[in-house]
């Protein structure tokens, strides 16, 4: 009996596989996600140094582009320095309570990325469709609390879904198929009933995916249609191009995600998830500040300031 009562204890110790368990790989890709990495903090730090720099971008849309640089970094060190530690010391295990911040912490950062989105492609909306009252309705206490109440409604899903998962019984393998821990994985490792946890996390999904997706597309869809009313090819351009980067952001970030969450219980996708995960946590974040500033020459010459410790001309 005692025997049986402490094979349903939760493991001490998860072991993760990573990405290869060729040894001779293994140097190749630590430096590619240490560089990874480095461009990743490096890009988007530059990018909130420009925002914080320059009086022109002091706006409502670069304040919460600011606010996606921070959540970048804090995505891509919730997963990738523990990848690099295990690349080095050829350790893959990793201890329950860390495998639970782990997950905690990436829902929540993943969650706020979600809302954020979201308020973004409303300020668009509002700047483009209501320009008139656009000050107003998107003052520098709303920009706060739409922050603010982003950083709640995903802090809350983070906590329940954490929680959820500390009640699961693991007496089986310890052993998760990818290089972070999180919910799609660990289910499959359970010996205990997963039913309500499935029912959380496709909760979260119609509130923090598919809801901010319709919200999106509905605010995309009357820019497009007032854009479309512009006379002017100049005045389009511009609409479009402050436009073109949000969306493919947007694109990147919800299609990772659909594959990373809609495949519940599929054994046989796990190696394609790693692949997943690394658009996802990896790709996504590094792309951003390029995205973002390829085609925005506010945001290139705030840089290049920031870059060469110039002062804009007078």
């Amino acid at each position: 009996m005692e025997l049986e009562m402490s094979s349903m204890i939760s493991p001490h110790l998860f072991v993760l596989l990573g990405l290869t368990e060729t040894p001779a790989l293994q140097p190749i890709l630590f430096v590619i996600f240490l560089l990874a990495y480095a461009v990743t903090v490096g890009g988007n730090s530059s990018i909130l140094a420009a925002i914080l720099a320059e009086p022109k971008l002091h706006t409502p849309m670069y304040f919460f582009l600011g606010n996606l640089s921070l959540l970048d970094v804090g995505c891509i060190s919730v997963t990738v320095p523990a990848m690099l530690r295990h690349f080095m010391s050829h350790n893959r295990g990793i201890p329950y309570q860390a495998c639970l911040s782990q997950l905690f912490f990436f829902h929540l950062l993943a969650g706020v990325d979600c809302f954020l989105l979201t308020v973004m492609a409303y300020d668009r909306y509002l700047a483009i469709c209501q320009p008139l009252t656009y000050s107003t309705r998107m003052s520098w206490g709303i920009q706060q609390a739409l922050v603010a109440m982003s950083c709640v409604f995903s802090f809350t899903n983070a906590l329940t879904q954490t929680v959820a998962l500390s009640t699961l019984k693991f007496c089986g393998p310890n052993v998760i198929n990818h290089f972070y821990c999180d919910l799609p994985q660990l289910f499959q490792l359970s010996c205990s009933s997963i039913q309500l946890n499935e029912q959380l996390l496709f909760a979260a999904a119609a509130f923090m995916g598919v809801a901010p997706l319709i919200l999106i597309t509905v605010s995309y869809a009357h820019v497009v249609a007032a854009v479309l009313r512009i006379r002017s090819p100049e005045g389009r351009k511009k609409a479009f191009s402050t436009c073109g980067s949000h969306l493919t952001v947007v694109g990147i970030f919800y299609g990772t995600g659909v594959f990373s969450y809609m495949r519940l219980g599929s054994v046989e996708a796990s190696d394609k998830d790693k692949g997943i995960g690394i658009l996802n946590t990896v790709i996504s974040p590094m792309l951003n500040p390029l995205i973002y500033s390829l085609r925005n020459p506010d945001v290139q010459g705030a840089l290049r300031q920031v870059l060469t410790r110039r002062q804009p001309p007078k």
